[in-house]
């Protein structure tokens, strides 16, 4: 007989549930199409520290509520902090390195978690994927998305470099050359193509995700777990190079990109539905 049981994450914008040994992680703010914000990223560092922990849990599975993964960063968000910080003719509320710090922890506490957590993670994707939500979702062990599900790295139309491990785990799933084209162009990529790509495991039609996803989690959770956690670690060290050295790199040079000029005027552009003209600094 299975047994349920909901996990506290402290906000109501990361939903998470312990069902039949597989937890359940939905990012919660399908009016903004689940885009990050701070509350979530809390929440979602709780509910996977309680999974990897939890003796009844021996699956993951991350996904987002009404129709949408996750959209990344809060464009609108990021636009009023930007406002704010111009009134004050200041960088930001803090210094440059308590915030390079801060996007460090919060970035190995979610994506590097996920990635390293010795029990498989599922990426559900019912629609679009964006921008460090595409990051955390090429994080996860596995990824089936969507008939109608669309990636896109995103980063470069808001004048950002990349945060949350994307180029990391891309590069790795795809290749450089396929990942830089992703990167620097930012174009939209559908289900069947990031299917074709490897970037996606599974394509399968909207209405059947929510239930096929549960069953793949399912069939892990019940699966030889100690087994799993050494694959899952053979096969991160056989990739190489040091993930969380690239996180803390990445995270360096995201910070540092939120500040140019640039990245003001590409959010102002994108909320006011135009193309942004960049002038390089």
């Amino acid at each position: 007989m299975s047994t349920s049981r909901t996990i506290d994450t402290g906000s109501e914008d990361l939903l998470a549930r312990v069902e039949d040994r597989v937890a359940i992680l939905t990012m919660n703010r399908p009016e903004r199409r689940n885009a990050l914000s701070n509350e979530m990223l809390r929440g979602l560092a709780i509910a996977i520290d309680e999974a990897e922990r939890a003796a009844d849990v021996g699956a993951v599975v991350l996904t987002g509520a009404g129709g949408a993964f996750c959209a990344g960063g809060d464009i609108k968000g990021m636009d009023a902090r930007n406002r704010e910080a111009e009134d004050r003719n200041e960088a930001g509320p803090r210094s440059l390195d308590d915030a390079i710090h801060l996007q460090r922890l919060s970035q190995r506490d979610t994506a590097g978690r996920i990635y390293t957590m010795p029990k498989p993670v599922i990426g559900s994707l019912p629609g679009a994927a964006a921008g460090a939500g595409l990051a955390l979702a090429l994080a996860c062990d596995l990824r089936i998305a969507a008939e109608n599900a669309l990636l896109t790295t995103a980063f470069a139309r808001v004048g950002f470099s990349g945060d949350y491990g994307g180029t990391y785990f891309m590069t790795r799933l795809i290749g450089s050359a396929k990942a830089r084209e992703l990167y620097f162009l930012s174009e939209r990529v559908d289900a069947a193509e990031a299917l074709r790509l490897g970037l996606v495991n599974f394509v399968v039609p909207a209405d059947a995700l929510e239930k096929e996803a549960f069953a793949l989690a399912r069939r892990l959770a019940h699966g030889p777990g100690v087994a799993y956690r050494y694959m899952k670690e053979n096969i991160n060290r056989a990739n190489g190079r040091d993930m969380l050295e690239c996180l803390d790199l990445e995270a360096t040079h995201h910070v540092h990109t939120s500040l140019t000029a640039d990245h003001r005027a590409a959010v102002r552009a994108f909320l006011e539905k135009r193309e942004p003209e960049f002038q390089g600094r």
